[in-house]
């Protein structure tokens, strides 16, 4: 697929075949998330793959800060991906000070980079995906036994999706988004 459709074409995906997931597939999904950009190439973003339907269960249910839609969206995904970053490193000074004044939330930056680069790699494959930010990621954290210097970003819904009734949202013109000076 080509880059610039890919793009175009990627949306959520909130209903999933009952269909696996190859290995094949999430290692070149990795592989694309890996390469991302981060913060003098830091490398902070960590990924916790779940295929199991208990643990993916126990998420849904005590991880979403009670939003159902998360709730039901993690429940269908045959595999979760669970981002997680390394605190205190991205957009600090190797003494721990401050590069900048966003400080070590620069490392959302790198999350952000990492998960769309996973999600462009599922679309070229034909798989759907959907970043879920509603996560209560100190419970997320505890559940999958992450150490303590991680937090969880974002949880990854991903599978076949059960149908293409998935239009795009409208898009703002780009007049309204863009200044140019």
């Amino acid at each position: 697929m080509e880059t610039l459709d890919c793009i175009k074409e990627r949306r959520s995906v909130r209903k999933f075949e009952e269909k696996a997931v190859p290995d094949e597939a999430l290692d070149i999904m990795l592989d694309a998330a890996i390469m991302a950009p981060s913060w003098k190439n830091t490398q902070v973003v960590r990924w916790n793959i779940v295929k199991d339907p208990d643990i993916k269960h126990k998420l849904a249910e005590a991880a979403v800060l009670g939003f159902a839609y998360n709730t039901k969206t993690i429940d269908r995904a045959p595999v979760i991906a669970v981002e997680s970053v390394v605190r205190g490193i991205s957009g600090m000074e190797k003494d721990g000070t401050e590069t900048t004044d966003h400080g070590e939330n620069w490392e959302m930056y790198d999350a952000g980079l990492a998960a769309e680069n996973f999600c462009l790699a599922a679309k070229d494959q034909g798989i759907g995906t959907c970043i879920l930010g509603v996560i209560d990621d100190h419970t997320a954290q505890e559940i999958l036994g992450l150490p303590e210097n991680e937090m969880v970003t974002v949880v990854i819904a991903i599978g076949y999706q059960a149908s293409d009734k998935n239009g795009c949202a409208d898009r703002k013109d780009k007049s309204e988004l863009v200044r140019v000076f």
